[in-house]
């Protein structure tokens, strides 16, 4: 589907999981990341375009002539503030947008590591789509025959400790400030996985919670960070970094960390960084700094940054000046994305990356940590955490494992109602 031409009925059915797949028989119901909630359940897919690693050309430019050519304003994001959103039936509701933690290095200029354990799963992926004027009916979800094996991990405890030493070694010759550093999980399954991709898709406090599926893949995305966010005309970006169990001790712990501080701090500045390097944008501000808010059983600090429109922005330009994210890669950024590919056994996959809605009245990208890919025989989870010099590596490697925690839990659960139609 690299041309962007018109869904026939048959690949229709496989963006959305259906026949074709055998191991996708239900639709993804569930929200699209990022997608306006009075649309949910009531657009269709009727195109898509995908980029891998080796295909020729720029992806972020790509991409973006896909979706201008169907008339979303990426050209000049600017447009977004001017524009309603449309709700008739045929009318163009936006497009699903997702990027690999590769791509996204690809396109920041820097290496793309090493490959993807899931490599069925292309590196950009666009689903344009349009208003029904219908909602879906509601049904008694069936429970399907779901077993999901044991998770094998691409390092081991020890190999996880020994790249957070690394890193403190490469920050003490001065190389780089930080550097996030990320393990990846495997499990086999069988049965139909999207019952359980949209239990993570829908974890508490799942901004971005989505599934977005394929031809033989899908993923399930249960983030809570905002990439970048241009509304209203103005740019923002919401970094979280720091972690603690949702426990008052662990509130007060978080809010205490002088090394959890300073990591974050990095990334607010460096994320200041990106957004000043954008054309048509004023001065940038820090909106709210080290915010504690809750994810699942854990607390996490955020912070906003933003920036008015004063001029044109377009889509491959913002990408290229935010992705991949800061609080995901390190500082500098192309001196951390050196240390990610020397230091990370496997590929980051569709961690790490971005996936969102480009609409006519705003885009809305989420960066994909808590992200699942289903490969039609693997589930594959991420996870890891920044590294300063002040890190314990096994509280490091303590710290992942909570984060994939609440991922792998809702995996191996059981499933609630779903929507078709």
């Amino acid at each position: 589907m690299g041309d962007g031409v018109p869904l026939p009925e048959s690949s229709l059915s496989r963006v959305h999981g259906r026949g074709p797949v055998d191991h996708f028989p239900t639709p993804p119901s569930g929200p699209s990341a990022g997608a306006p909630a009075s649309c949910q359940g009531g657009h269709r897919a009727y195109r898509s375009w995908s980029w891998r690693l080796g295909d020729a050309g720029d992806p972020a430019e790509l991409v973006s002539v896909v979706l201008a050519g169907d008339g979303l304003p990426v050209r000049n994001l600017g447009r977004t503030v001017t524009q309603d959103h449309p709700l008739g039936a045929g009318s163009l509701c936006g497009a699903a947008l997702y990027v690999s933690a590769a791509a996204a290095s690809v396109i920041a200029g820097g290496p793309p590591g090493p490959p993807s354990p899931a490599p069925v799963v292309p590196d950009v992926y666009a689903v344009l789509y349009e208003h029904t004027g219908r909602r879906p009916a509601v049904r008694p979800a069936p429970h399907p025959r779901w077993w999901l094996g044991d998770w094998r991990a691409s390092w081991t405890a020890a190999e996880h400790a020994g790249a957070v030493s690394a890193v403190r070694a490469a920050i003490a010759r001065g190389d780089v400030y930080q550097v996030n550093v990320v393990g990846h999980a495997s499990a086999p399954y069988r049965g139909d996985p999207l019952p359980a991709l949209r239990r993570v898709a829908a974890l508490p406090g799942a901004r971005y919670g989505g599934v977005l599926t394929g031809d033989g893949w899908a993923l399930a995305c249960a983030s809570p960070e905002t990439l970048v966010e241009v509304r209203a005309g103005r740019v923002v970006t919401r970094p979280i970094k720091g972690t603690r169990p949702a426990t008052p001790a662990g509130r007060r712990q978080l809010l205490a960390s002088a090394k959890e501080r300073a990591e974050h701090v990095m990334i607010v500045d460096l994320e200041r960084n990106d957004l000043s390097r954008l054309a048509g944008t004023g001065p940038v501000t820090v909106d709210e700094l080290f915010a504690v808010r809750r994810w699942c059983g854990l607390w996490q600090a955020e912070s906003v940054v933003s920036a008015p429109l004063t001029g044109p922005l377009d889509l491959a330009g913002l990408l290229r000046a935010v992705a991949p994210g800061g609080s995901v890669t390190g500082a500098p950024k192309r001196a951390a994305l050196d240390q990610i590919a020397r230091l990370e056994p496997v590929g980051r996959g569709v961690s790490m990356g971005v996936l969102g809605w480009v609409a006519p009245d705003y885009v809305d990208l989420g960066l994909t940590i808590r992200t699942v890919a289903a490969d039609g025989e693997r589930l594959h989870v991420w996870a890891g955490g920044g590294i300063t010099i002040d890190s314990d590596p096994a509280a490091e490697v303590a710290e992942a494992a909570a984060k994939a925690a609440p991922v792998r839990a809702a995996l191996r659960g059981r499933d609630g109602p779903v929507t078709t139609g």
